[in-house]
């Protein structure tokens, strides 16, 4: 849309007709690019998929054929499908706003007279009129300008404003900070340099997430098998109950299609989905309170796998401004008096440029100095001039006021311009003549002869204060840094002298390979880039991405738009740009730099915490797909009601681990999240399909009624849940013992409760089913044990392998009398769990008024059983929170052994064992030996790294 051959007459402009021709022709600056992403496609994509399909799918039958009881795992699909929405339309929404050109109105001349019009109606070959402050609606190119200059580091990141003369380019976007001028459309709509950029930047994309990427892996692997053992288990259903003719007509074809139904939903891990979702959710709500905009759910996840940060330097790690920093007096300054006056004039002139302002602060009072004349300063001969009746100042570049005594080392003016210039600070001269300037020397804008330097004055862009120290925990956490920036390297190389790193010199961009390796080679071996183009920006983030590296960016200016879309994660300071705001991850509203430690604390925890929490889902994935198929295979009716495994889905998975993903967790991120996950649930839920086969064919054996049945396998699930939560729960605190503790609680009222054990159809499995049971469930925790106790040792290599160490993990050796204290603390856990469930049995041999009695002893013991066990794992660390908890569980359970042992009713074997081996527990840790293993109570934290 370019037409570089039309003259038009600046001081015209167009006419209406050949304005009314443009707009006919399409040739005008209004411009709305597509949506990123339209509202149907983000509903279609989070509510119209396969699982949430297969889920309402499920749903619906259950809910037609009666048994809505059954149906309460549809609500997590739903769950599921609104936050998901939601958090797209948030990531639509703020591209949607993108925009890049903020001036309200733009002036041009048509037919002689300037106008002022919305920047939409500008059309090619528009004669643009440019004052300072005025931000330029299209590209254009000069065709008359006055001292015109021109801010585009917001575009190129160059930070000096440019020179425009005649013929040169101006681009949309760029903001006029001095002088006049007027220029001619170039290039509108579309094809304007402001608009490609918008056009790249709206393109939707999610962030890359290991979390998402692997729990989406899992969901992948199990939609292959949904569909083949769906229809495994209905037809077992369906053979049970005599084959299909048969079951349609007795109508019991209704309980084959809910065991199957049951079967299906169960290997679905919905619940890890949404509890991503929602920990992610919540991580952005703390990071808002602390002025931290997340544009994108993940990227709370994504700067704790961060491994190097490109900085943009200006408005990152300097605020965008400069500032003074010294006045350098040479040996001549003894011969001229007033340079102070000088300097106070430079920055009270009205038309001082940013440079000269910034000496008002150091150099405040400007009556000293009684101006005759002025040359203003102009970026094309870098000086400028004040006359007085005692004589001449001129401030500017010393190698344009001097020449090439600027740079000889060999005088005193050289040598010392060079000290200055090799700090990397802006040097300027300030120069003093005895004549004044005549009205000529001034109109031709001449410098004055004899002049003498006087003062070498440096000035240095402002650090923010934080940046320095953040860099510094960077490094410490193994983040490689890069300072990319449009400025002059040796600048750029300065200022990240000054920020802590330790690079000699910047590498000039200009002489940058295009081939991707070789720009990688690069990479890796320089810190500091300048004169780095926009679309060089976005190169160097993706050649450092294929040489393995997840890449965070930060910057405010428009050219940094495309390199922070690109990086891993993108982070914009809130003073930068729409567009650069708009296409990042994170905002620092504050534009404090500081926040970013805080931020990877909240990766950390994310990613930390949901390996936790995905062991419980996945195992109940393994455990379900494993069920499904073996009762199918056997054609065995399935053991489970859909609202039976809610329970279990509740209270030993999905509410414990909504707190459990919440909790402070301060591990370092390391790859391979879904490995180390599946390691522990594939055995886990191995054990626990196996074990509930076992008691159901044992119990068939018993002829047990299947009513009977799905309740002992219910109550089976159940305990070994809580187990499993307890396991993972470890080392132990405050908080994991209300969770797990609150849990326990829960189950007892829901197997106790008339009401509850009405609704979920509980049944008193009968004395012989509940001995079997009982047995099945210790032999099942037992194995649990030894399947965390190798899989423990798998993430220690895991961790050594990722470079961290016993220090991050909170490992100690610890000394015999403590191991043989934690052995018998162990012992005391299992042996208080088993009492407690046979305690709890001993209410088929009492009479009816002790069996209150019975299930609240029972529960109890059983309940500091699972405590004592949680705690044990921090004694092994030396925590001293652990070792007083033990002592206190353990004094709990034996005096509630004491009870049982005093009511002959409810004695067992079990009870004196329990109570000797809870004593010496008790003993063993206090005792001076190990006494001195453990911390102080206040040493205990939440916040330690946890395997």
């Amino acid at each position: 849309m370019s037409t570089p051959g039309v003259q038009v007459d600046p001081a015209v402009g167009l006419d209406a007709a050949a304005v009314a021709a443009r707009v006919a022709d399409g040739r005008v600056n209004a411009y709305r690019a597509d949506s990123s992403r339209s509202a149907a496609s983000i509903v279609r994509a989070n509510v119209f998929t396969l699982f949430n399909g297969i889920v309402f799918a499920c749903f619906g039958i259950l809910f037609v054929i009666g048994r809505w009881q059954d149906a309460l795992f549809g609500f997590a699909a739903i769950g599921n499908a609104v936050i998901g929405s939601f958090q797209e339309f948030r990531a639509k929404r703020a591209l949607d706003r993108l925009a890049l050109l903020n001036a309200a109105q733009a002036r041009v001349r048509r037919d002689g007279a300037e106008a002022e019009i919305a920047p939409g109606e500008v059309v090619q070959d528009d004669i643009l009129v440019l004052r300072a402050g005025d931000q330029i609606p299209a590209d254009a190119e000069v065709v008359t300008a006055r001292g015109l200059q021109v801010d585009e580091s917001m575009l190129t990141g160059e930070a000096d404003a440019v020179d425009k003369l005649p013929g040169s380019e101006v681009l949309s976007g760029s903001v006029v900070v001095a002088g006049e001028g007027a220029a001619r459309v170039t290039k509108v709509g579309a094809d304007s340099y402001a608009n490609r950029f918008a056009d790249e930047a709206k393109k939707f994309s999610l962030m890359r997430s290991e979390l998402r990427s692997s729990i989406d892996r899992v969901l992948k692997w199990v939609s292959f098998s949904i569909a083949p053992v769906g229809l495994l288990v209905l037809n077992a259903q369906m053979q049970v109950k005599g084959g299909w003719r048969a079951a349609f007509d007795s109508g019991e074809w209704t309980d084959a299609v809910t065991a199957a139904i049951a079967s299906i939903t169960a290997m679905i891990p919905l619940g890890l989905v949404l509890m991503t979702s929602i920990a992610f959710a919540v991580g952005a709500a703390k990071l808002a309170s602390q002025q931290v905009l997340v544009n994108e759910l993940p990227a709370v996840e994504g700067l704790a796998r961060v491994d190097l940060i490109c900085l943009d330097k200006t408005g990152t790690l300097t605020v965008g401004e400069i500032a003074f920093d010294a006045a350098h007096e040479l040996a001549a300054a003894a011969d001229a008096a007033g340079w102070r006056d000088a300097l106070a004039w430079y920055g009270a002139a009205p038309d001082a440029n940013a440079t000269a302002r910034v000496l008002a602060t150091a150099f405040p009072d400007p009556s000293g100095l009684h101006a005759t004349a002025d040359i203003p300063f102009s970026s094309a001969r870098k000086w400028s001039a004040v006359a007085t009746a005692d004589g001449t100042w001129v401030m500017g570049a010393a190698e344009m006021v001097f020449g090439d005594a600027a740079t000889d080392e060999s005088g005193d003016l050289g040598r010392e311009v060079t000290r200055l210039a090799s700090t990397g600070r802006r040097t300027l001269v300030l120069a003093h003549a005895a004549a004044s300037l005549t009205p000529a020397e001034a109109e031709a804008e001449t410098l004055p002869a004899g002049l003498v330097p006087v003062v070498l004055l440096t000035f240095r862009e402002q650090i923010r204060p934080d940046a320095a120290q953040t860099l510094e925990y960077f490094r410490q956490q193994g983040v490689s840094i890069r300072i990319i920036s449009g400025d002059n390297p040796r600048t750029v190389a300065a200022i990240a002298r000054e920020v802590g790193l330790d690079v000699a010199d910047g590498y000039d961009a200009r002489t940058l390979p295009t081939d991707q390796t070789q720009l990688g080679e690069v990479l890796d071996a320089h810190q500091v880039f300048g004169r780095v183009t926009p679309e060089q920006k976005k190169g160097m983030v993706t050649a450092l991405q294929t040489r393995g590296h997840t890449v965070a960016m930060t910057g405010d200016g428009v050219n940094d738009a495309l390199a922070i879309k690109t990086a891993d994660i993108g982070i914009a300071m809130n003073s930068g740009a729409a567009a650069t705001k708009a296409v990042a991850r994170l905002v620092l509203l504050d534009g404090q730099f500081s926040h970013l430690p805080y931020v990877v604390a909240q990766g950390r925890q994310v990613i930390a915490n949901i390996e936790r929490v995905s062991m419980l889902f996945l195992t109940k994935t393994v455990y379900a797909t494993t069920l499904a198929i073996v009762f199918g295979a056997m054609v065995l009716e399935f053991p489970f009601l859909p609202r039976q495994l809610s329970i279990t889905d509740g209270l030993t998975i999905g509410i414990p681990a909504f707190f459990l993903a919440l909790m402070p967790n301060a591990r370092r991120y390391i790859p391979g999240f879904l490995p180390r996950s599946l390691s522990f649930a594939v055995p886990a839920g191995l054990i626990v399909a196996i074990g509930l086969t076992t008691y159901t064919l044992l119990a068939r054996g018993l002829e047990v009624p299947q009513p009977q049945l799905r309740t002992g396998t219910t109550i089976i699930l159940a305990v070994v849940g809580i187990w499993i939560l307890a396991v993972l729960s470890r080392p132990l605190n405050r908080y994991k013992v209300l969770i797990v503790g609150g849990m326990f609680v829960g189950l007892v009222l829901i197997f106790t409760v008339p009401l509850s054990t009405a609704f979920f159809d509980l049944r008193d499995p009968g004395e012989d089913a509940a001995f079997l049971l009982v047995s099945v469930a210790v032999v099942m925790i037992a194995g649990i044990e030894v399947v965390r106790f190798f899989h423990r040792r798998f993430l220690a290599r895991s961790l050594a392998a990722a470079g961290v160490t016993g220090a991050d993990t909170g490992a100690r050796p610890a000394p015999l009398v403590v191991t043989v204290a934690v052995v018998f603390a162990y012992l005391a856990a299992f042996a208080a769990t088993a009492l407690g469930l046979l305690v709890l049995l001993t209410r088929y041999e009492v009479p009816e008024e002790g069996v209150l009695r019975a299930s609240l002893l029972g529960a109890g013991i059983a309940l500091f059983g699972l405590m004592i066990l949680a705690a044990a794992a921090g004694m092994r660390r030396g925590s001293g929170l652990s070792r007083l908890l033990v002592t206190v569980y353990l004094a709990v359970v034996v005096a509630l052994t004491v009870l049982v042992l005093v009511d002959s009713r409810l004695s067992t074997g079990w009870a004196v064992g329990v109570a000797a081996v809870g004593i010496a527990a008790i003993v063993l840790p206090w005792l001076p030996p190990a006494s001195r293993f453990f911390s102080r109570l206040r040493d205990s934290s939440m916040s330690t790294p946890q395997v």
